[in-house]
């Protein structure tokens, strides 16, 4: 194929390899169909000739074309276009808008969006608010590391010089644990997960803060739990009713965010924390406390394990909100009496555990970076939660209060605004927000919607919410 030639100097000045041209040209050629299913490719060494570059070149990138599903290797004869796929469709990929508006509803929409699309409705950080170069660092430093840590199994209970430094970092906040008290998950919903199987029996009940982040219902509906809730208020649980729910309903967990609650960006107050806890003594309640919002802290907020000791507290975080959450790495820290069973558990389910990202979670942390750059986060949100609050009050959308930290705000929309119909207007638009009922058990949030700051600094975001509230 003498047309299939390629310049290849002038392409890499613009920093494109011999490799990806190549692949190029195959793909183009796939395309056109001027190579058809079934079609023989042209040999290594003519490609090699009529594209001006190495075999080694044309290997390499007819390898990575067989990787990709493009083409086929057959041994002794050659290389073959692969029967491909039905075409791809944009429709395959187009919201949703007849999903229901359930607890999956915002996770989906916000995961399967295109990255250029605004996520206010989304949990995360923008990817260029994260310490990328940190983690660049970090996986230089293991790939010219110890070579286990690329390719081995890690101990169950997890890597301990991490391990040892969350233990540093709870003590910070006064929860003392000891390094075997902490046993590293792939997550903080793994976490979760694993807690409930390690805890509940189908029909046990559960309580949950309405409203509260939407997956814990989602987990704890496919664990086959009965799930109620309680009021949040700014300082907490209503607390009269939280006694009279756990009285009447004798739940077996409690699952809480005590500090930068999601999301309300609320904090527990000290009188409200004492309270909880004595309830949860008296009827035998086992509370998980998640704070994965943990250092977006300016200045640390009561936690429920403190004042507990962990007896019946379980202490629970990850790092995907402020590192990254693609090296996935989470932690439980419990009762020595539980760790053990919480490891057979984990073997049982993901068995040795992601050591890779545990090794890096563990060099970013270590790096004297990682205190400057939540340092710069925390000022960053707290600029981005200012200018959007100013915004979005010019709408008439509410806050319901004002977070001393964090990325969230829980929003009261104008008098007769669903919050529903509005998201659904919003991701025609190509906008994922979140809905209020998402969050709330009782689904009595109809006219809320929880805004990430950081991610709702877009003027479209507000363009589309003037439109869609009027």
């Amino acid at each position: 194929m003498p047309e299939a030639a390629i310049r290849m100097d002038g392409n890499i000045e613009r920093g494109i390899t011999r490799v990806a041209m190549v692949m190029g040209t195959i793909r183009q050629r796939i395309a056109g169909r001027s190579l058809p299913p079934g079609a023989k490719l042209p040999s290594v060494r003519a490609m090699a000739t009529t594209s001006g570059v190495s075999t080694s070149t044309v290997v390499e990138a007819y390898e990575r074309l067989v990787a990709e599903g493009m083409i086929l290797s057959r041994p002794g004869s050659g290389f073959y276009v692969a029967n491909l796929a039905a075409p791809f469709s944009l429709s395959d990929v187009a919201p949703k808008l007849d999903r229901a508006v359930d607890p999956f509803w915002i996770s989906r929409q916000s995961l399967e969006a295109d990255e250029s699309d605004p996520k206010p409705g989304c949990g995360w950080l923008p990817p260029s608010w994260l310490p990328q170069d940190g983690i660049r660092r970090g996986l230089r430093t293991l790939s010219r590391g110890d070579r286990t840590a690329l390719t081995d199994y890690g101990s169950p209970l997890g890597l301990p010089p991490l391990r040892q430094h969350i233990a540093r970092r709870m003590a910070e906040r006064g929860i003392e644990a000891s390094p075997d008290q902490v046993m590293l998950t792939e997550s903080g919903t793994q976490a979760i997960d694993l807690l409930c199987r390690f805890l509940l029996e189908p029909d046990d009940v559960v309580l949950i803060d309405d409203p509260c982040y939407f997956n814990f219902q989602a987990l704890l509906r496919a664990h086959r739990a009965r799930i109620v809730s309680v009021p949040y208020t700014p300082s907490g649980p209503n607390i009269d009713l939280f006694a009279e729910i756990v009285a009447a309903h004798r739940p077996r967990l409690y699952i809480t965010n005590s500090a930068i609650h999601n999301p309300t960006g609320a904090t527990l107050s000290p009188v409200v924390a004492h309270r909880v806890l004595k309830v949860a003594e008296q009827f035998d309640v086992t509370i998980v406390e998640d704070d994965i919002f943990a250092d977006f802290e300016h200045t640390p907020a009561p936690r429920l394990a403190a004042f507990d000791g962990l007896e019946r507290v379980i202490h629970i975080g990850s790092f995907s909100k402020t590192l990254s959450a693609s090296a996935r790495c989470g932690f439980i820290a419990a009762r020595r009496e539980w760790v053990d069973g919480l490891i057979d558990l984990k073997i049982a389910t993901s068995f040795g555990g992601g050591r890779l990202s545990a090794e890096l979670v563990c060099k970013v942390l270590s790096d004297g970076s990682y205190r400057k750059h939540m340092e710069n986060l925390r000022s960053r949100l707290s600029k981005a939660m200012f200018d959007v609050s100013a915004k979005l009050k010019n709408l008439g959308i509410i806050p319901w209060l004002e977070p001393s930290a964090g990325m969230f705000l829980w929003c009261r929309l104008p008098d007769g605004a669903n919050a529903t119909d509005v998201a659904r207007a919003a991701l025609e638009r190509k906008i994922v927000l979140a809905p209020g009922n998402a969050f709330s058990l009782s689904q009595s949030a109809t006219n809320f919607m929880r805004f990430n700051t950081s991610q709702t600094l877009e003027p479209r975001v507000f363009d589309v919410l003037r439109e869609t509230l009027t």
